[in-house]
């Protein structure tokens, strides 16, 4: 059968590997450069400054050269924006003083929080913007160049396709995000991730207090299924003294952190994070109102003097 010219030449334009460059190459925009090439991208050229950022160049783009940001610009189709969330807007204005940029190029940037407005001095130029932010943490090394992840978008839509088209490429999934929920969006995955890798380090403080060798042995079976139940069942996968309405068990793990030698700031976290326990136990039935109260009492009274007077008397 036939089809349509036009057609053709839309899925010729889809094909197209465009040469692209990466202004930044710290540890997310050198690991999306190097996906981009093994894509069938020409990576043309790459902006680093830092020894750590230059060691990331020779062993992740090898053979690629180190230009400035306004050169990379003005041999780039594509040019990958991977700068720290407040120096995003700022490079974008500098480049747009460079006269680097020219209309129809694509401009991706890598922050969770920005949308399209941090780019607005590069479009009213012409240039083609796109959020691009790969749903991931990173460490700059090749151990990242397998991972795939959710990138959360957001373009105009005359470029959606297009964006998809390359998250498609590099093996990951497309999830579009409306400007107006970028921070909220970055909110969340800061709050799932960050704050989880300092919860963690947390009780491996905890353990080591208590004796225990090899902390990372204790948790890890523990946290991959914790971490498997919530993202399958979500609350319902709660478990422990709170959901239980332990209310004697949590004050004994009160007395515990008063009598031991621990940071405000773990001790703060523990305090927090039970009481919205509590709270979300409470709200779909598992935790009596009055249990729940209770529990809230005690970490309430957790204050360090009622604590040291706990922990006195264990």
């Amino acid at each position: 059968c036939l089809v349509p010219l036009a057609g053709l030449e839309r899925k010729a334009t889809r094909m197209t590997r465009l040469p692209i460059g990466v202004i930044g190459a710290g540890r997310v925009g050198a690991v999306l450069a190097s996906r981009f090439g093994t894509a069938g991208y020409p990576v043309v050229a790459a902006s680093a400054r830092s020894d750590a950022s230059l060691l990331r160049v020779s062993t992740l783009l090898p053979g690629v050269q180190v230009l400035s940001p306004a050169e990379v610009a003005e041999v780039s189709d594509i040019i990958l924006l991977a700068v720290p969330d407040d120096s995003l807007i700022l490079v974008a204005e500098e480049l747009a003083a460079s006269g680097a940029i020219r209309p129809g190029q694509y401009v991706l940037h890598t922050s969770g929080r920005h949308g399209l407005d941090a780019l607005a001095s590069l479009t009213r130029l012409g240039a083609r913007a796109v959020a691009f932010h790969p749903a991931m943490t990173f460490t700059g090394t090749p151990v990242d160049l397998d991972r795939r992840c959710v990138f959360g978008l957001t373009a105009e839509p005359v470029d959606r396709a297009f964006a998809e088209q390359l998250v498609t490429d590099l093996g990951g999934v497309p999830m579009w995000v409306a400007e107006s929920d970028r921070s909220l969006y970055h909110a969340a995955l800061a709050h799932g991730a960050n704050h989880l890798t300092t919860l963690v380090a947390q009780s491996m403080d905890l353990l080591r207090l208590a004796g225990a060798a090899d902390p990372a042995a204790v948790l890890r079976p523990l946290l991959e299924a914790s971490l498997d139940n919530v993202l399958s069942y979500g609350d319902a996968a709660l478990t422990g003294p709170v959901v239980r309405g332990d209310v004697t068990t949590i004050r004994a793990h009160v007395a515990a952190l008063a009598a031991a030698d621990v940071d405000d700031a773990t001790v703060d976290a523990y305090l927090e994070l039970a009481r919205a326990t509590a709270g979300r136990a409470e709200a779909d039935g598992r935790l009596a109102p009055k249990t729940a109260s209770d529990i809230r009492q005690v970490l309430d009274e957790a204050d360090w003097d009622t604590m040291a007077q706990i922990a006195a008397g264990i």
